[in-house]
């Protein structure tokens, strides 16, 4: 492991014509939306449920106004803008330097960005679907409707498109991630702490001889094996990288 700065990053993605990003809930926090597992993350808060039981599939189906409820409070900041590092990764793919952006975020801010190639392995708040006909209903309907939205087509619940605990990730995007990691030359981690499974374990399929950066504000179980770690806040941090 090598304590990097932002200048040095920003030489290994110079050298680098197969860039990937991987990030989590870490890239949207300068965005105002908060995480999971830091001191003042979502997992943290005192709900009348654990956050990890009111996001299950089971608490979904059993107490779905409720599920609402704490969804639209809790989950949902459409607001929320761009920072640095999705719009300097826009730039890099614009550019023809990065390939992919693997995301476990649901707040669509990498598409808002700019970026194309976006792989979201635990689905979008922006995609909402009756669970009875399947008609599609943008984040609007969720946010303006109250108690447990109805599809206007055949009266079935909408469920948002986001993999709640208790569900499998999307096989496609799994795939899809997987070929993007195989590829490239250089791998990105930023604001993730690799705790969350499956997709943690994505970086297990990279070259050998490719090369890993991680920029995360603790410490990851992935240090030990990168190139370059950089615990810096992840904007500040992009916003300096050269395109």
């Amino acid at each position: 492991m090598n304590r990097g700065t932002p200048e040095q990053l920003n030489q290994l993605v110079a050298q680098s014509s197969n860039v990937v990003f991987f990030g989590g809930a870490g890239v949207s926090v300068p965005s105002g939306i908060p995480d999971f597992r830091s001191d003042n993350g979502i997992y943290k808060q005192k709900y009348r449920y654990p956050a990890e039981v009111m996001l299950s599939h089971d608490f979904f189906f059993s107490r779905t106004e409720e599920f609402y409820d704490f969804y639209r409070n809790v989950m949902l900041y459409p607001d929320a803008k761009p920072n640095a590092a999705h719009l300097k990764l826009a730039e890099l793919e614009k550019a023809g330097k990065l390939k992919a952006v693997i995301t476990q975020n649901i707040d669509g801010l990498h598409q808002a960005a700019g970026s194309k190639n976006v792989l979201e392995l635990h689905g979008s708040v922006h995609r909402n679907y009756c669970i009875h006909c399947d008609e599609f209903y943008p984040l609007d309907t969720i946010i303006y409707s109250t108690g447990i939205p109805k599809c206007e087509k055949c009266g079935g619940i909408i469920k948002p498109d986001v993999v709640l605990y208790g569900e499998g990730l999307d096989q496609r995007v799994i795939s899809e991630s997987v070929r993007a990691i195989e590829r490239c030359d250089l791998l990105i981690v930023g604001g993730t702490s690799l705790s969350v499974w499956p997709a943690a374990g994505l970086i297990q399929y990279m070259r050998r001889d490719a090369k890993l950066a991680i920029v995360n504000l603790s410490p990851t179980d992935a240090d030990r094996n990168a190139q370059l770690v950089i615990q810096e806040g992840i904007d500040s941090v992009f916003s300096k990288i050269e395109v």
